[in-house]
Parts: structure tokens; C-alpha cells; sequence
């Protein structure tokens, strides 16, 4: 425990004022200016100096206040963003310009980002790239792509819309939340409770497969100063069980009797947050009899494998399957035919918030503050494990620093629950960073097995597709993906003859879940890999062969699926032709003339995404009001967590009432104050949640028209307590003081439901999965240095059809985003359980990793999307892992099947190992 009786005083100036502080000699700085002085937009991503998202200026120079002693702040000058971006002109205007770029998503990170682009901006006022790149090095941002912050910082300008502009779909028009993500006023799940509330510390398994016994918890309890409560299974009030999929839930608060993977919870500790900060786990009364696990599906399906549970023989958790046409016999009959395994690891998710929270017993319910993706799956899994009626229990999100599908599991929320109703008190959580990488959800390792054939003319003819996923100790997510991955690994092509099979089995690794694509992206790097091998068989140009293949409107898909409209992966493959023909002869001739060791390669792929649920009902209700003040106010569900629903959904509702953006306040998600908008996952928000919005803005309209007998072509504005109607030559005043209000304040009320229109899938996986798909296209240019086996990324182009881009600054952003996460995948992330638990030794992309990204948006209306609109979170980064490998392989002519291609993989590959 920390002595906190031989605490000294330091002395220092933050932000202009002087404070002092009484800490420990080895407390953090970050603590110190978090917990003491209240300081919270100082964020805390890892604690070790890899995230950089604590960084402040002492005495103008950046330092990561988590490595920095609060001693060594003694007479010193520190500023952290709030107090910038309060009183420097030089921090304002960068606010503004981040604002102007989106260049805040999530906002986690950004505090860091502003910080230390202000130190960078009082010495260069007009860097460059390269400087821009080495001073932002330190920070670490899973969002964005880093392009818009480039952009930002170097003061590029921007391509909003104009100002007084109403903001309505298709605008490009700053994010309604983002003045607090460069403030540091944003609230995230580990700063909204109260200083010295009690803090929770989990007790986790370490080895993948235990059994344990506890000694003597009362007595040892007894013993412990500071120390409020213990917690096991045997205080889980109702079943201790959760998980995603109903049918699937496999996975327990507290494991009981046995561990099934490394860092799964077995029991925690309340106390004080001294005594908790000083608490060594080991010393806790657990005796632990190490198992020996399986850690791959070949150990897993071996003759005599413990089944990780009961009735899932084989520890085959599920299947899924479509099948059209005869593969086997146009594969037979086939003029070339090409074949391969491929292979990935696991993939962590890595944002830059580790999962936090808060919770507290108010009137007899309990309400929990806490990051998440889908805060109606929170309660309805947390009213499973109290053995609670849901009206007893409230979910209030925080805001949310990353997500990209983990967040879509419960995490922390069933020990803040337990230990705020065990204690009676508040309780808090934070997780350290091996923690969360330990214990949540990872991308699905995979492999994969693929035969595709083909015509001499270059058409497709036979696909037989075998994947098997690692999916861990529990189901999470691993059945969606089981069934997501075959529907969609024919990739976004005419395929007449098909079969493809996907297996989930459990292993005692970490669960694997939901992670932007749902295996998608494992299936697309085998599928556009074989692509390109035929390409070359056939004498093809790979560009051409994908166009002679491309789906269109009216054809169907390999579940026999067609759309009359909104099929648009050939224009994105037509819009990457000018930079692929520049590209490809380019790189020849850079190859031609080269002497070292370096080659040019370009690749491309392609990639599509069905948006929403699988087959199964998806809904979203989105409710409005206007008040008699005139307040117009958008109850809006959807969580946003960086991807920008707060805005686009606001953009589409005022659309569809026909008022200004400006005009609209914003209620966000709280079980208590807005209808299930559903789970931020499967690029489904624009789509779902935004028809929802649609439906909303215009039933509020319509409630607004007809009491004033106004026609739909009516002109609305709101000002000064009254709606003002202007129909052609008549106008229309209605006051709204004297009107009667409803049980929420509202004078005017309207609410939208949608549930996109879906068929089951039948046995061999025909039907209708899902209402829309999105399509992209992208093309890599590298650099291969074939002695070292590094790859450099020289340029990426992406080509996105989303429909409508509702606001095409966002849509940008997300692209920049989603192909940084691709690059990560292709050359560098590979999560090893018990070796890569942190972000210096698990590697994600910096923004020196990161070349020009240049989307191109393409708006092929959907049938079903609000005003044509698609979805897009997940589709950005199908295409880019493959498109890099492809590029790898046409600058080396080495075909790499395993993901990451680290350097070590190819320069074993090069030298014919």
C-alpha cells in the first residue's frame, strides 16, 4: 500500500494558477492532476508511455504525465489541453481547424493530439508533413487515420458547408459533439465519478485453463484495511451468465470452479482507492491448479479434447453455410483453376480508452455510467445477472473512446453493478490496459482454405470456400460471424457456382467477437488473393478481371439475392482506373530502372458489406419533441462513438422536418430518457437508426402541417415561442405557450421505428440477409525492400459507395480510419495471448505508418437508405488488407497467405524459406 503518511507537497502552476498537491513520492503526474486537481481531460490509455493520450506541457515541452512523478513538477509550468484551448490563441485556432477537418472522432486520443501539435505550432507555425509527423509520433489514434489531424495541423482548408448552411443530408458540416473533445470537456468512462469513490480491482485467471478454490474470503476480508468487499459468483443475485446472441450466452461474470482462458475474472476487491492502487493480486486467497488448455482449433477438434462445454461436441460452437449452383462441377470443368490457405492471428481491437465506469444505487435502482456500444444489450444482460426487473436499472453511456465491436460485450458492468449494490456505496473501474487486452474481445483468427476457378475469357466459374475461426473460450459474436462470413465471401461477384462453409470453434484463448466486419475481412484476403493469382494465370489485368465480374443491379448474389437498384462496386472499381493505370506504370518503370533492393508494387481489391443484422429483425425507434419555448429536441439512441451518429442521424431528422440542424437540441442514449435505437455495430446506424430519424422527423412534421391544414411543401422555421408555416401564398403562426404539453414537455411529439426488410436464409443460405450492402474498392501502392523484407506504403486510393453521404467530412474520416486499421492488419498486428497484452509490444499504426489515404465517395442510392443513404463502418477496411498483399506480390512476385506481413515473414518468404 502507498504511504500515503509520507506524502510531500509539490508546488506547481497549471494552467496560469498555482496549485499544490500532496501526493506520494511516486505518484504519477497524471494522478496526481486527474484524482486531486480534478484534471480529467488528461487521459489515461495505458499508463506506460505507449498511447501518449496523457500528454501535457511542462514548461512548453510534451511529456506523457504518466511516466512523469508529480515531484518532478515542482516549480513548474503545466498545461493540459482545457487550459490551452481556454487561453491560447495558437490552441483555439488549432481547435477550430480540428473542428473544420472532424479530425476529433472518439475524442480519447485528442487531448494529446491538440497538446502536443501545440508545442510543435509555438516553434513552426507552418510545418510540414514530416514535422508534423515527428511531433505527433508519440500519440496514438485508432480512429482517424491521422490524415484529418495532418490536415489540421497544417492548416489545410478545409470543404465545409457554408456558414448559416441548414446542415441538412449531404452537407459537410462539423460534428455537433465535437467542441468538448477539444476542450477535454467530454466525459469518458473513467471521469464521471466522484474523487475517493470506492474503486473494484478484478482477480483474474493466469493461465488459459484453471481450476481454483478459494481460501478463507470472510476472514481474509476481515483482515484487510481499506478493503470494503469481496466478490464472487456466489453474489451474483440472478444467473451468472451473459452473452451477445440469446441463444449462444456461455459466458460468466465470475467463472466458477474453473478458468477457461488467460485473464478471465474469477472474483474482485472494493476498497479504498489506496488501498486498492496498492494491492497486490497474488496476495489474494485463491489456489489455482494450472490445466492444459487448447489454443488452436486443430488442438481443440483433436480425439480427446476437454470440451470447453457441454453439448457443443467436437468444441464446434456453430456453422454457417450457403451454397448455389454445383462449385464442385465448374470447378471440374473450369479452364484454370487456383487454390491457397490463408491464415490470421488474433487482432486486438486497441482503442485508446480502456473500458471504465462508474456506478451507484439512486431511490433503489441501480444506475451504471460506462463505456459501451449498446446500452440496451447492457441492461437487458444486466437484468440476467441481477435477477432484476429492467425498470430497476438504468445504463447512462459515457462517452466512448474507441469501440470497433468489443464494446459491444459487456465488460465491467456486472462488477460495478454488483459492488455498488453489495456496498451500498458508489464504485468506479477502470481497466489497466492488460486488463483490457487480457480479458475483452479479439478479431477472429482464421483458416482459411479457398478454390476458385474461372473461364479463359476471365469469367468466374466455381468457388469452394473453408473457413474455420478461432472464436475462443465463449460464443460472443463467433456466431454472426460463423454466418456473416459465407454470405459474404464470394466477395461483391457474379458467381453462379458456390459453396462456403464456416466453422467456430472454441479454443482457451480469449473470446473472439465482433470486430469491424464480422470475418469479412479474413474472407476477402483469400478471396481477392486468388483474384489476382487467376489474373495472372489468364494473362488478365487484375482491375479488368474484377470489372468483368462485378455484380450489378438485377443480378443475383450467391444467395440469390437481387437488387433493382444500388449495386455499386463496379463504380468504385471504374473510379479507380485512372490511378491504377498511372500506378501500375509507374511502378514498372520505377522497377526497370532499380538497382537496390527496393520494388514498387500497386494491388487492388474490392470488398462488400451487408449492413445490419443477418436475417434476423434489426430495429431502431428514434422519438422528437418541441417544447412550448420552441426547443425542437431529438431523443437520439444511437451510440456514437466516434463514427459520428450524433450528427448524421441530427442531419437526416432536420432533413426530413424541414428546419435547420442548428435548430435541434440532443438528448443521447439512457435507458431512462430515449428509445432502443439498437447496438452501434454492423454499419447498421446510418442505415436503421437514420431511417428511424426519418420516419420521426417527418411524422413531427406531419403533426405540425395538419394543425394548420399546411401542405407537405409547407415552409417551416421556429423562433420566439411560436412555428411559423409558409404555404405558398398563406402563412400560418403557431404559438405554442398556450398548447398542451405532454408527460415529456412536448407540445408536438413524433416518433420513428424502422426494421429493415429481410428474408431468412434457407438451409443452403438462399434468401434475402440483408435490405443493403455497401461496396469499396481500394488500391495500395509499396515499397518492398527485398533484403530487409519491410514493406512502406507509398499511397492509397478508396473508392466507397455509400449511397448518399449523408455528410461527406465524416465519410472521409471514416475511410482514413477504417483503412488504418486494414494496414494494421496486413503488416503488423498479431495479438499472442500472454506475450502481446500491451501497445509496446503489440504494434498499431502511427501516423508515420500512415501514407496519403485519398477516398473517393460514390453514391449509388439504396433503395431502402434514408434519402439513398448506406452504411460504411465496416466496409472501409474489407478491401485494404488484400489490396496490400497484392500490391506485395506484384512488387516481389512473393505471394504472402498469413497476415501480418511482418518482416521476418517476408524476407523468409523471399529468401524461398
Amino acid at each position: 500500500m502507498r504511504d500515503e503518511a509520507n506524502a510531500g507537497t509539490t508546488r506547481f502552476t497549471l494552467n496560469g494558477a498555482a496549485v499544490a498537491v500532496s501526493a506520494p513520492a511516486d505518484e504519477r503526474l497524471s494522478d496526481s492532476l486527474r484524482e486531486r486537481l480534478g484534471a480529467r481531460e488528461v487521459k489515461i490509455g495505458c499508463n506506460a508511455g505507449d498511447c501518449g493520450a496523457c500528454s501535457v506541457l511542462v514548461d512548453g515541452a510534451v511529456v506523457c504525465s504518466c511516466l512523469t512523478p508529480t515531484r518532478k513538477a515542482e516549480g513548474r509550468r503545466v498545461e493540459t489541453v482545457a487550459g490551452l484551448v481556454a487561453t491560447d490563441p495558437v490552441a483555439q485556432a488549432l481547435a477550430q481547424r480540428f473542428q473544420d477537418h472532424g479530425a476529433a472522432q472518439c475524442g480519447f486520443c485528442t487531448p494529446g493530439m491538440v497538446t502536443a501539435s501545440v508545442a510543435l505550432l509555438r516553434q513552426d507555425p507552418a510545418p510540414d508533413e514530416a514535422a508534423i509527423t515527428r511531433a505527433l509520433g508519440g500519440v496514438l489514434c485508432r480512429c482517424t487515420g491521422y490524415r484529418k489531424i495532418i490536415d489540421a495541423v497544417a492548416s489545410v482548408p478545409p470543404a465545409l458547408a457554408g456558414a448559416g448552411a441548414a446542415g441538412h443530408a449531404g452537407a459537410a458540416i462539423r460534428r455537433l459533439d465535437g467542441a468538448p473533445k477539444l476542450d477535454g470537456s467530454e466525459a469518458f468512462g473513467d471521469d464521471v465519478a466522484p474523487p475517493d469513490t470506492l474503486e473494484i480491482l478484478v482477480i483474474r485467471s493466469p493461465f488459459p485453463r484453471a481450476g481454483f478454490r478459494f481460501g478463507d474470503l470472510d476472514g481474509w476480508l476481515a483482515g484487510q484495511a481499506g478493503m470494503a468487499a469481496v466478490l464472487t459468483a456466489a453474489d451474483v443475485p440472478g444467473r451468472n451468465v451473459f452473452g451477445v446472441i440469446p441463444a449462444f450466452a456461455d459466458q460468466p461474470a465470475f467463472a466458477e470452479d474453473v478458468a477457461r482462458f488467460r485473464g478471465e475474472a474469477v472474483a474482485a476487491v472494493v476498497g479504498t482507492p489506496e488501498t486498492i492502487r496498492g494491492f497486490d493480486p497474488a496476495t489474494f486467497p485463491v489456489t489455482w491448479q494450472e490445466l492444459p488448455p487448447v489454443m488452436t482449433p486443430a488442438e481443440a477438434e483433436a480425439s480427446g479434447a476437454p470440451l470447453l462445454h457441454e453439448g457443443r461436441a467436437g468444441n464446434l460452437m456453430c456453422k454457417g453455410f450457403v451454397a448455389c449452383g454445383d462449385a464442385g462441377a465448374a470447378l471440374a470443368a473450369a479452364d484454370v483453376t487456383v487454390e491457397a490457405r490463408f491464415t490470421s492471428g488474433f487482432v486486438e481491437h486497441a482503442y485508446i480508452e480502456p473500458e471504465a465506469g462508474f456506478a451507484r444505487v439512486v431511490d433503489g435502482r441501480v444506475e451504471i455510467h460506462a463505456c459501451t456500444q449498446a446500452p440496451v444489450m447492457d441492461l437487458e444482460s444486466m437484468e440476467i445477472l441481477l435477477g432484476m426487473d429492467r425498470s430497476r436499472i438504468r445504463i447512462v453511456p459515457t462517452a466512448v473512446g474507441g469501440g470497433f465491436g468489443s464494446k459491444l460485450d459487456i465488460s465491467l458492468q456486472p462488477y460495478l453493478a454488483l459492488g455498488a449494490i453489495k456496498t451500498g456505496r458508489p464504485v468506479r473501474m477502470a481497466y489497466s490496459r492488460t486488463e483490457s487486452m487480457q480479458s475483452t474481445t479479439k478479431r477472429h483468427p482464421s483458416d482459411i482454405r479457398l478454390r476458385l476457378g474461372a473461364t479463359r475469357d476471365g469469367i468466374l466459374k466455381g468457388c469452394d470456400f473453408q473457413g474455420t475461426f478461432n472464436t475462443g473460450a465463449y460464443a460472443s459474436w463467433g456466431p454472426t460471424v460463423a454466418n456473416r462470413v459465407p454470405v459474404h465471401a464470394s466477395g461483391p461477384y457474379r458467381i453462379a457456382d458456390y459453396r462456403a462453409e464456416a466453422r467456430a470453434i472454441h479454443t482457451n484463448c480469449p473470446p473472439a467477437g465482433a470486430f469491424r466486419g464480422f470475418g469479412v475481412p479474413q474472407a476477402a484476403i483469400a478471396l481477392e488473393s486468388l483474384i489476382d493469382e487467376l489474373a495472372g494465370k489468364l494473362g488478365l489485368d487484375p482491375l479488368e478481371l474484377r470489372l468483368r465480374n462485378a455484380l450489378e443491379n438485377g443480378v443475383p448474389t450467391v444467395c440469390g439475392q437481387v437488387f433493382s437498384q444500388g449495386v455499386g462496386i463496379r463504380a468504385c472499381l471504374k473510379a479507380l482506373r485512372p490511378a491504377w493505370e498511372a500506378e501500375r506504370a509507374a511502378a514498372e518503370a520505377f522497377n526497370r530502372d532499380a538497382t537496390g533492393p527496393l520494388r514498387r508494387g500497386v494491388g487492388v481489391a474490392s470488398g462488400w458489406y451487408g449492413c445490419g443484422n443477418t436475417s434476423l429483425p434489426n430495429p431502431s425507434t428514434i422519438k422528437a419533441g418541441i417544447r412550448a419555448d420552441g426547443a425542437i429536441v431529438l431523443h437520439q439512441g444511437a451510440m456514437d462513438i466516434g463514427q459520428g451518429a450524433n450528427t448524421v442521424i441530427t442531419q437526416i431528422f432536420a432533413t426530413a422536418l424541414g428546419v435547420p440542424v442548428a435548430g435541434i437540441g440532443l438528448i443521447g442514449p439512457d435507458t431512462d430518457l430515449t428509445p432502443d435505437a439498437g447496438k452501434t455495430s454492423a454499419s447498421r446506424q446510418t442505415f436503421v437508426s437514420g431511417n428511424a430519424a426519418r420516419l420521426c422527423g417527418a411524422a413531427l412534421r406531419a403533426e405540425v402541417l395538419r394543425a394548420v391544414n399546411a401542405s407537405d411543401q409547407a415552409v417551416l422555421s421556429v423562433a420566439d415561442g411560436a412555428i411559423t408555416v409558409d404555404d405558398g401564398a398563406s402563412r400560418h403562426r403557431i404559438a405554442l405557450g398556450p398548447l398542451a404539453a405532454d408527460g415529456d414537455g412536448y407540445v408536438f411529439a413524433a416518433s420513428g421505428h424502422y426494421d429493415p426488410p429481410t428474408k431468412p436464409l434457407d438451409e443452403n443460405g438462399q434468401g434475402e440477409p440483408y435490405a443493403q450492402f455497401g461496396y469499396a474498392a481500394q488500391l495500395a501502392v509499396a515499397e518492398v525492400d527485398t533484403r530487409l523484407g519491410t514493406v512502406r506504403l507509398l499511397r492509397l486510393v478508396a473508392a466507397h459507395d455509400v449511397g448518399l453521404a449523408v455528410n461527406p467530412m465524416l465519410v472521409e474520416g471514416q475511410i482514413q480510419g477504417g483503412v488504418a486499421q486494414g494496414i494494421g492488419m496486413a503488416l503488423m498486428e498479431e495479438y499472442i495471448p500472454g506475450r502481446t497484452e500491451n501497445l509496446h509490444d503489440y504494434l498499431i499504426p502511427t501516423i508515420g505508418d500512415i501514407p496519403p489515404i485519398e477516398p473517393i465517395i460514390i453514391e449509388e442510392a439504396d433503395a431502402h437508405g434514408p434519402y439513398g443513404a448506406k452504411g460504411l463502418g465496416e466496409h472501409v477496411l474489407i478491401p485494404t488488407a488484400p489490396a496490400i498483399l497484392n500490391a506485395i506480390a506484384h512488387a516481389c512476385g512473393v505471394r504472402m497467405t498469413s497476415v501480418p506481413v511482418t518482416p521476418a515473414k517476408l524476407a523468409t518468404a523471399l529468401a524461398g524459406d
